[in-house]
């Protein structure tokens, strides 16, 4: 492409009025903290909560969407609420496993272009619906008392390096951090050791920040056995 085409694309693609550009942003803030209060409101009464994280393209047949049903219903029968993001697959699993063993399931929905759905399993006054994934991910990590990620794409891999990286730098207390299937996560785990680490982009402590376990009562043992040093006790 030559130097006069980039300038004409880049004159085609630049906003005509910029001030109208700054107006919107401006207006857009009140967005934001509108959904920011909506979240703040309703989180804030629920309860100690787990975040469970995974793909929402895994169907009910498969082995970690029962996996993880089990999870959440062994995590609610320790006292603790679930958070999910509101719809299919994993998520849908972790509300279905809350809801069979009668506690409190919350679902963060994302408004996208494709349309998520929530899942049938949320009880509907604790469902949330937001337009920006910063707002909804700073509700996922202000009231999560753990993390748990099962297999997931890149939505799931973004909050769980975000949760991550909060922790490492000390922008957030630290909380538990379950990764679920050894086989699935080997490969990244292997390349955070070899690479990343070899490289000394991270240090050796930071691999503590996160432990990968494969069953369910591994990933409830993770979390419950972390809060025993403070002495939590659930109760909604």
């Amino acid at each position: 492409m030559e130097l006069e085409d980039i300038e004409k694309l880049k004159e085609s693609i630049q906003p005509k009025n910029w001030s109208e550009t700054i107006s919107y942003d401006t207006w857009e803030i009140f967005k934001v903290i509108s959904e920011m209060v909506e979240g703040f409101e309703k989180l804030s009464r629920i309860g100690p909560c787990v975040s469970i994280f995974g793909s929402a393209r895994i169907k009910e047949s498969n082995q970690y969407y029962k996996l993880t049903e089990e999870i959440a219903y062994l995590m609610t029968k320790a006292g603790f609420g679930i958070i999910t993001g509101g719809g299919p697959g994993i998520m849908e699993a972790a509300n279905k496993g809350a809801h069979f063993a009668g506690g409190k399931s919350v679902g963060l929905n994302i408004n996208l272009p494709f349309e998520q759905n929530p899942n049938p399993f949320i009880d509907r006054n604790k469902l949330l619906n937001f337009n920006f994934f910063y707002v909804r991910k700073t509700m996922f990590m202000r009231y999560s008392m753990g993390f748990v990620a099962l297999p997931g794409g890149f939505g799931t891999l973004d909050e769980l390096t975000e949760a991550i990286t909060l922790i490492q730098t000390h922008k957030l207390v630290r909380f538990p951090i379950v990764l679920v299937g050894r086989e699935y996560w080997h490969g990244l785990i292997e390349w955070i050791k070899t690479t990343v680490l070899h490289d000394k982009n991270i240090s050796a402590e930071d691999l503590e920040i996160f432990k990968v376990v494969d069953t369910a009562e591994e990933t409830v043992s993770c979390i419950t056995d972390f809060y025993k040093t403070y002495a939590l006790k659930p109760n909604f």
